[in-house]
């Protein structure tokens, strides 16, 4: 009996809680070659057109670099022996050259091992003031672009863990940087601190329904903490490297000039803090100061902001949104709701935008209502500026032309219109640089101009477009006429001349910059990258257009294998994300491009057509909810029609062996995998990465759901693959980063729908990599990820056994319920 039970404990061991280790993994070949490319530069171009940085960095972290010391308090994410955020991004090389040259100088001076961030070009456009990250801390260089050499100003006390770091003065020969405080006190290690009593948190009543954000405050240890790597002290520091303080040690988070440069407004934060949300809506308060730092006036002071009314249109009162009017000196803007920031408030108008000159002791002047919330101003001079409000709900955007020197003049709201109707989209107003240094509206003879990325049903033609003052109405400048090409508008060099910054790509040549003048019809080339990409370059590649079963026109970009034979029927992978839509006619257009660069990101499914896949990525998944009606009140029958319309359209024109389909998808397209393979029996094997499973582990709203848990419980528990685990069959590979920092999709969730799949007897493979957050950043687990694909995809697509296994799921499967 005894040893009975002895074996019956080691298959109980062995089955229940059976673990692979494993090190980290490297794809096929193919692949490799691949995802192992170097990265082309990032391109700076001057306002001018004159010159160009290119900036160079690897394509990836290393599993090292991820593994170094990180705090998560508060939202942020900060390594505290450096002091700066954990995440950052950092470039390791610079080079210059005058966009007529043909060749770039390699920038002297930098630094061994350089990391370089945080990027901030001088009011004159004559230098750039970096961060570089050392083993010991954060330092502050400049680069002088004409020497194309840098120096360093100073050591590494710089504090860049929180908000801006580094502003020029309008002299562009000194700096405002934050930097470590001189009384900053020694952290706690939470991990052997001994405890000094409970953490409580109360409730008065008031209700906070905030969404669940990851990596807040949770005990006293964490509060000390965040305040201590929170405190800064600014500094003046001068390109020649002197440096004397400007403002004593506080929590600091944003830095503003005005656009005179003759004030700055300096943002801290105040206690108390918050275990309910992030550092964003910690207290505040905004303080005027001069150029020489004497204060001026406190203009804004904004309480802890824990309890909002319901609803993605909720705002809190008082001022928000505080910024410089960039068309005036010194002038103060702000926006203020009109509705108590409550969305069921019926009202005429939601938000009033004030302003304020210097010294900022006057009373406000109101200068514009909007009818839904406000959402930006572009501004342009005494008489002209565009202002601009949206409503979720609807989908509802509106622009005004208003005079923001008479108030009393009616604004004209010259588009109202569906923001997700991309065929409808007017562009986007052509600013230029004025006297300040500050973009505004450019505006020439009472014209204005506009560019748009030229979204129709025929396809995508950019244009640039002449906008009357006088008559409201437009006049095509330029319409991009490339068919086989796309040619994205980056920028106005000078409208006057029209020249226009452009980069123009194809499937095969890789995307890179040129000068257009439309008035010449001149094109001048002023980058020359090659294809990192070239096993891709025959790739055969189209948008396909289909239907689902209820009419709604869908789309997908198809690429048929390297080794393609015509005849042949090919495994394929279906790629997608949903999105959500509140009408058929904006969820019917296409923003898909078959001349974009064919370009295998970290999370691509476009490798596997060097392994014989049929790929269909950014399958249009649309979840639309007319009237009355919310998307996700129909949510699993939309995803399980569009999928099927997906796979009836490349099975159709004769590709694929219908019965090796896999589908796959990242953070909410995990989501839809999951709910595909829980709900429909089209697939062989599915990839969910970094997914959440369960709606009821995020109560008060998901993606676009406003309706908390206890409004639509039916909602959650419908739409939620945990909850219908037991139907569940089809192989599917779950891989989560344990440090995952996006709201909702805790690791938890994929660590808890594993232990249910895995409990009822589903074939599931559960991989959690370490150190990564929701996106992926490691060189070793992005290779290690592809293996994990390769390998699941060869085993359950490719060389799928048959069985009968459908046909058993289809007795518990209600498809499409």
């Amino acid at each position: 009996m005894k040893k009975f039970f002895t074996i019956a404990f080691l298959c109980f061991v062995c089955l229940g809680f059976s673990q692979t280790s494993l090190n980290y993994q490297t794809p096929p070949d193919e692949i490799l070659e691949l995802a192992d490319a170097d990265l082309a530069p990032g391109v700076l171009v001057d306002s001018n057109g004159e010159n160009m940085v290119l900036l160079y960095r690897n394509q990836y972290k290393s599993i090292a670099e991820l593994s170094e010391t990180e705090m998560r308090l508060a939202g942020l994410r900060i390594n505290p022996v450096t002091n700066i955020g954990s995440r950052t991004t950092f470039y390791n090389n610079l080079k210059v050259k005058k966009v007529s040259d043909k060749d770039a100088k390699q920038v002297s001076g930098l630094p061994n091992n350089p990391r370089l961030s945080g990027f901030s070009l001088s009011p004159d456009e004559s230098k750039i003031a970096c961060l570089n990250t050392t083993e010991k801390g954060v330092e502050v260089w400049v680069l002088d672009i004409k020497s194309a050499s840098v120096k360093k100003l100073t050591d590494a006390i710089v504090n860049a863990n929180m908000g801006s770091t580094i502003s020029w003065f309008k002299d562009n020969k000194n700096l405002l940087v934050k930097v470590l405080p001189k009384d900053r006190k020694p952290l706690i290690n939470a991990a052997v601190a001994v405890p000094t009593g409970p953490t409580i948190s109360v409730s008065d009543g008031s209700k906070a329904q905030n969404r669940t954000y990851q990596d807040l405050l949770k005990t006293p240890n964490d509060e000390f903490n965040f305040e201590q790597l929170a405190h800064s002290e600014i500094m003046k520091v001068s390109i020649d490297g002197k440096s004397k303080q400007f403002l004593p040690s506080a929590m600091y988070r944003g830095i503003s000039f005005s656009p005179d440069g003759n004030y700055v407004m300096i943002t801290k934060i105040k206690r108390p803090f918050s275990y309910l949300v992030t550092y964003s809506r910690f207290p505040s308060e905004s303080i005027i100061y001069d150029s020489k730092g004497n204060k001026i006036e406190t203009v804004n002071d904004v309480p802890l902001d824990e309890v909002r009314p319901k609803g993605f249109m909720a705002t809190r009162t008082g001022k928000r949104n505080m910024s410089w009017r960039a068309d005036k000196p010194s002038t103060l803007v702000w926006v203020e709701a009109l509705d108590k920031g409550d969305p069921d408030v019926d009202v005429e108008f939601r938000d009033a935008v004030y302003q304020i000159d210097a010294p900022f002791n006057e009373n406000k002047n109101l200068i514009l209502k909007t009818k839904q919330r406000f959402s930006g101003i572009t501004w342009g001079n005494n008489n002209t500026a565009v202002a601009y409000d949206y409503w979720w709900n609807t989908r509802n955007t509106k622009t005004y032309i208003f005079n923001p020197s008479n108030p009393n003049q009616t604004p004209k709201i010259i588009w109202d219109r569906n923001y997700q109707d991309v065929y409808s989209d007017p562009g986007s107003f052509v600013t230029s640089k004025n006297e300040f240094g500050s973009y505004t509206l450019d505006i020439d003879n009472n014209k204005m101009y506009l560019m748009g990325d030229g979204y129709t049903k025929d396809g995508q033609f950019p244009f640039i477009d002449e906008y009357s003052l006088e008559t409201d109405k437009t006049n095509r400048l330029y319409t991009s006429t490339y068919t086989d090409k796309i040619e994205n508008l980056n920028s106005a060099i000078d409208m006057q001349t029209g020249e226009i910054l452009v980069r123009i790509e194809s499937p095969t040549e890789y995307p890179n910059y040129y000068i257009r003048n439309i008035k010449k019809n001149e094109l001048k080339a002023i980058t020359d990258f090659e294809n990192p990409f070239q096993s891709l370059a025959k790739v055969n590649k189209r948008v396909i257009t289909y239907k689902r079963d209820d009419g709604l026109d869908l789309d997908g970009t198809l690429y048929l294998p390297l080794d393609y034979e015509e005849g042949k029927k090919y495994p394929m992978i279906l790629w997608a994300y949903p999105r959500e839509y509140k009408d058929k006619a904006s969820a019917s257009q296409s923003t898909s491009n078959a001349n974009e660069f064919v370009y295998p990101y970290w999370g691509s499914p476009i490798y596997w057509v060097t392994r014989g896949y049929v790929v269909l990525d950014d399958a249009a998944f649309p979840i639309v909810g007319e009237g009355k009606e919310e998307p996700n009140d129909s949510f699993r029958t939309q995803l399980v029609a569009n999928g099927k319309a997906a796979i009836d359209a490349v099975d159709n024109l004769g590709y694929i062996d219908r019965e090796r389909v896999a589908v796959g998808g990242h953070s909410y397209g995990a989501f839809m995998t999951a709910n595909l393979l829980s709900h429909s029996d089209m697939y062989a094997a599915g990839i969910a990465r970094s997914g959440a499973y369960n709606r009821t582990l995020t109560p008060f709203g998901f993606q676009s759901e406003e309706r908390s848990y206890w409004e639509a419980p039916e909602i959650y528990y419908n739409m939620s693959p945990f909850m219908h685990a037991d139907k569940m069959k089809t192989p599917l590979l779950l891989i989560h980063g344990v440090a995952d920092n996006n709201s909702g999709t805790y690791p938890l969730q994929s660590e808890r729908y594993f232990n249910a799949l895995k409990g009822l007897g589903a074939p599931v493979r559960l991989v959690m990599l370490p150190k990564e957050s929701h996106g992926y950043r490691a060189k070793e687990s992005i290779m290690h990820m592809l293996w994990e694909q390769d390998q699941w995809l060869e085993k359950h697509v490719k060389n799928k056994k048959k069985d009968n296994q459908k046909i058993e799921n289809k007795e518990s499967k209600v498809k499409g319920k």
